[in-house]
């Protein structure tokens, strides 16, 4: 499977209306991979929400992957999540600097999210950002890298040039999911 370019983080309490239609607008508008977060939601409740998202996703040949160790064939790990065994057919992990994106790579993670590479509204103080000439020094080093935090349409050439396989972005989208067109058409340019 190809990665896709763009992948959309789930962050349901920066939605102005539910989730489920927040990822409906985004898929409407061209996602084709979410990252499903709630961790904090119980089990069932998540798997709830899993299932009505897969319900979006499926019909366009889209991802779900579930954020943490989990269930799915797709999960994303934060920097310490102890890598899956079993493995799952998709990981990724979030990597912030050269050491951990070097062990993703160790680890054989398809993707990672390097981040935050600009100042980011969703966790502000988070950082320092990176930066395009930060983000394009790790880019060598792991596997396919998203670039994640304060990315909007703006900033999509920066993080292409810098090397970047593609973007995640969460407060953007759900905040304002139809921007994923604007994202879609700035990969592509």
């Amino acid at each position: 499977m190809s990665l896709p370019r763009l992948l959309v983080l789930t962050d349901r309490s920066q939605c102005t209306g539910s989730l489920t239609a927040t990822v409906a607008t985004a898929v409407d508008a061209g996602a084709r991979a979410v990252v499903l977060r709630e961790k904090d939601l119980p089990a069932t409740e998540r798997a709830g929400l899993a299932a009505g998202l897969r319900r979006l996703l499926d019909p366009v040949g889209g991802l779900l992957v579930w954020a943490g160790a989990g269930s799915g064939d797709a999960v994303h790990l934060a920097a310490r999540d102890p890598f899956p065994a079993p493995r799952p057919r998709l990981v990724g992990r979030s990597c912030h600097d050269a050491a951990e994106v070097e062990q993703a790579a160790d680890e054989g993670c398809d993707w990672v999210f390097v981040s935050p590479v600009f100042p980011t509204a969703s966790k502000p103080g988070h950082g320092p950002a990176l930066g395009p000439a930060g983000l394009g020094a790790l880019v060598p080093l792991g596997p396919p890298v998203y670039a994640l935090g304060g990315i909007g349409p703006d900033q999509v050439a920066g993080c292409r040039a810098a090397g970047a396989h593609g973007v995640a972005v969460m407060g953007g989208v759900m905040r304002d999911p139809g921007v994923v067109h604007d994202l879609l058409a700035a990969l592509d340019g």
